[in-house]
């Protein structure tokens, strides 16, 4: 559902990831991990058509970005950290817009479900500049499940949420998953990766340490104990 091969992106001579490929099926949940400036987000924001590839192929249900780009898109939910919302409309009105351009049916029902879900029915007539932070990234998350995408790509998605939005948005991972969905998730919190993910794919510095099952992580690196855990793997990884 998730396709990456031979990745790379320079930024003014600056190479940023190099060579990095992976997959992601249905119903897996990779997490994306690696200190700051490992390429964790030039990776997202490649695959959604965000920013071009230098090289390499990228593609969302089988739909290369580069060359199919609205297709390919059609199929895709990003969230970025701090998604850009519209600040004079509200609640009703960004899903009413997502709902437009996506072309949901029963875009009614669905809304009704996500804003019980996400604790925002109250907040319906709420511009979003007018929501806290944790609210707004509640909405946004809204946004990306409303159209029902195949491969949903969220970049440190847990900031701003409470103890009980936390609570909520990993149950919505696991249901988005069950339901045949392929997950993509860039968080620091290790603690909730090895707990939820599937997979794991470890960057440092562009560079591609690791992909694979989570299970496999400590028959990866010589230098670990068998009990390791995922926060003792990941420095060994990406340690100088």
């Amino acid at each position: 559902m998730i396709e990456v091969h031979d990745f790379h992106k320079a930024f003014a001579g600056h190479v940023a990831v190099k060579g990095v490929t992976f997959r992601v099926a249905p119903g897996e949940l990779l997490a994306i991990i690696g200190p700051n400036g490992a390429g964790k987000t030039t990776t997202m924001r490649a695959l959604s058509g965000i920013i071009p590839a230098s090289q390499g192929r990228l593609a969302i249900a089988g739909n290369d970005v580069a060359t199919e780009p609205i297709v390919a898109k059609s199929h895709l939910a990003f969230v970025p950290d701090d998604a850009p919302l519209f600040h004079d409309l509200t609640v009703e009105e960004h899903l009413s817009f997502y709902a437009s351009v996506y072309r949901v049916s029963d875009a009614a029902g669905k809304v009704q479900r996500l804003l019980a879900e996400f604790e925002l029915t109250g907040k319906l007539h709420t511009t979003a500049s007018n929501l806290s932070r944790g609210m707004r990234q509640k909405l946004a998350i809204c946004c990306a499940y409303l159209h029902d995408p195949k491969a949903i790509l969220f970049d440190e998605p847990l900031t701003g949420l409470d103890p009980q939005g936390i609570r909520v948005f990993k149950r919505s991972l696991l249901e988005r998953a069950a339901q045949g969905a392929a997950v993509m998730i860039s968080s620091h919190m290790l603690a909730m990766v090895e707990d939820l993910c599937t997979h794991v794919l470890i960057l440092d510095r562009g560079v591609q340490r690791f992909c694979g099952p989570v299970a496999q992580l400590r028959q990866a690196f010589d230098d670990v104990d068998a009990d390791a855990s995922l926060e003792e793997i990941f420095f060994a990884a990406t340690s100088p």
